[in-house]
């Protein structure tokens, strides 16, 4: 699957745009012309993280599928979980375009779209038609011209609450100016004690707790690190997604595209948000689920991430790349994988790199 869409469909949509190409591969789930191709279940690879059962440990990142139009057909391809969004309680068109752009010689994507989204109503009608049990979690985030940031995330959870699996309350984007204050320790707090207390209201309500993430940009520095990881445990938070993209521009062969505003992502980032990943677990703990994120291209570096210590694992910007087949062709690599290392789970493979890409200064 992969080798075909390196010679041929790669090559075709390489001749557009890549948010025009980006809308063809939405529509192309959505008419079936990508084929089901289901990963083959093999409960090493299963896992319960927060309370919900994953038959593989590879997702779908958000900012794929924006507005909830295809996460049925993400789940049928591979993928052991899929998360739409960001979301905003208002539609917005997001920044001018162009907003996307290709490193192609990095396998990396910068981008700039600024949580450009059709707003909650539209995504949770489509959220509605969806039918089977598959793990979806809503991305949920604020409206650039929001008068009260911290409400437009209650207002998510408030919205989803019946049909999200869990929730990620996106503050890491550098696209909406001011996102990333909501990382500094006050504001946080702030943010975490109104969400969580929302989710706690709710469940009351329905009688179902349902999981709250909290996703992280890459570009922390070690006393920022400290201060997430604290106000995590102080907050019985459900879990952390590391990372969201990176303004850093270190390494990169392509300097023409460099030198775009955005945030970067693809293999690019792949030693960057690994060593967080790894920074973030050993301040945590070991019981905190973390979803690791950040240029995720094959099995091996899938399972990288796990044993830098990740529980779970999503990728987006390397699909640019590798094609539709990736997840799929990762979740039979992790098998062979786990053949080659002996393990009865894949969780016991988990954390056993964690020194080392902790000691990592990238």
């Amino acid at each position: 699957m992969i080798d075909l869409f390196k010679h041929a469909a790669r090559k075709g949509l390489f001749l557009f745009d890549p948010e025009t190409a980006h809308g063809m591969s939405i529509a192309a789930l959505k008419s079936g012309l990508v084929p089901a191709c289901a990963a083959p279940l093999d409960k090493r690879l299963r896992q319960t993280v927060a309370g919900l059962e994953f038959a593989n440990p590879i997702g779908m990142a958000a900012g794929y599928d924006k507005n909830a139009e295809v996460p049925d057909a993400l789940l049928k391809i591979g993928f052991g979980f899929t998360e739409i969004g960001t979301v905003t309680p208002k539609p917005q068109s997001g920044n001018p375009r162009p907003r996307i752009f290709r490193l192609v010689e990095d396998e990396g994507v910068i981008n700039r779209l600024g949580f450009n989204n059709e707003g909650h109503d539209a995504a949770f009608a489509r959220l509605s038609s969806v039918r089977g049990n598959g793990i979806i979690g809503v991305n949920i985030g604020a409206n650039k011209d929001s008068d009260d940031r911290v409400d437009d995330y209650v207002r998510g959870i408030r919205r989803f609450y019946s049909l999200a699996r869990y929730f990620t309350a996106n503050i890491s984007s550098p696209n909406t100016p001011g996102l990333r204050d909501l990382q500094a320790r006050e504001s946080l707090s702030a943010l975490l004690s109104a969400v969580l207390a929302a989710r706690d209201e709710e469940a009351e309500k329905s009688g179902r707790k349902i999981p709250v993430f909290l996703k992280v940009a890459p570009d922390l520095t070690e006393e920022g690190i400290d201060d997430i990881a604290a106000e995590a445990l102080s907050h019985a938070l459900d879990g952390l997604i590391v990372s969201n993209t990176t303004l850093s521009r270190d390494g990169l062969k392509d300097q023409r595209q460099a030198k775009e505003q955005g945030g970067l992502s693809g293999k690019p980032l792949f030693e960057k948000s690994t060593a967080v990943l790894a920074k973030m677990r050993k301040r945590v703990g070991p019981d905190l689920p973390i979803i690791g994120v950040g240029g995720v291209s094959s099995a091996e570096t899938a399972l990288e991430k796990i044993k830098a210590g990740a529980d779970l694992v999503q990728l987006y910007s390397c699909m640019v790349y590798e094609g539709p087949g990736l997840a799929g062709d990762i979740v039979r690599g992790l098998s062979r994988l786990m053949d080659r290392e002996k393990a009865a789970s894949i969780r016991d493979l988990r954390d056993s790199r964690t020194d080392y890409w902790a000691g990592r200064n990238v």
